[in-house]
């Protein structure tokens, strides 16, 4: 039996949401991989990528098996701290 989940990935002028079937206890990984999200953006690489449910980071996405209409997740690398985001806005008020 398969199960569909949805696979997200995002860039600030871009983003891809992709509907795939998986074999009923596939993980996460086995998820992104079948879904050829990879494909449509070069140089992604889901052994590196973090990863997460509807917002909720999952710290080992090879080992969590996905359940019906989960979606994952991709996340880009933070650009700056969020602390220091937050501290340099203030300075400048």
């Amino acid at each position: 039996m398969s199960i569909r989940v949805e696979v997200a990935y995002a860039l600030p002028e871009r983003q891809e949401i992709v509907t795939v079937d998986v074999p009923e206890g596939a993980s996460m990984l086995d998820a992104v991989k079948a879904s050829s999200i990879c494909e449509r953006f070069p140089g992604l690489d889901p052994d590196n990528t973090d990863m997460g449910i509807f917002g909720k980071a999952v710290k080992q996405p090879g080992q969590h098996k996905v359940q019906v209409g989960d979606r994952i997740e991709l996340y880009r690398p933070l650009m700056i701290d969020p602390k220091q985001a937050r501290l340099n806005r203030a300075k400048k008020q």
